[in-house]
């Protein structure tokens, strides 16, 4: 088994991905906390990403990691809405590179989420 490929089997065994709930409204936005050896972060996926990388589950979120190396995804961050309460909102564009160090954790929160460009 070369180098390569035994990274990709060890990122994808360090992934367990579950979406928060809700996944059956097109428009919802499913949070994910990443977390490295350096810090954790919460990205947000929307029902179309999900299917364009092959699926909602883990195994598909980790073989497009595995596959492409990396997936590209908006950051969130709690900040204050329009009318001041706190929501759950875009920040930053990111990428993600497949590491064995990475794992992706469900993440739930009481604030309204909200979605990305």
């Amino acid at each position: 088994m070369t180098a390569k490929l035994a990274r990709l089997f060890g990122a994808i065994a360090m992934l367990t991905v579950t979406a928060s709930s809700g996944m059956a409204d097109d428009t919802k936005t499913s949070l994910f906390k990443v977390v490295t050896v350096k810090d954790e972060i919460v990205i947000g996926l929307s029902a179309d990403e999900l299917k364009t990388i092959g699926g909602t589950d883990a195994g598909a979120i980790a073989h497009a990691l595995a596959q492409k190396g990396d997936l590209t995804a908006w950051q969130y961050n709690v900040h204050r809405g329009p009318n001041g309460e706190l929501q759950m909102a875009p920040s930053a564009k990111i990428a993600l590179l497949a590491h064995a160090s990475l794992r992706v954790e469900p993440y739930s929160t009481t604030y309204a989420v909200t979605p990305h460009p």
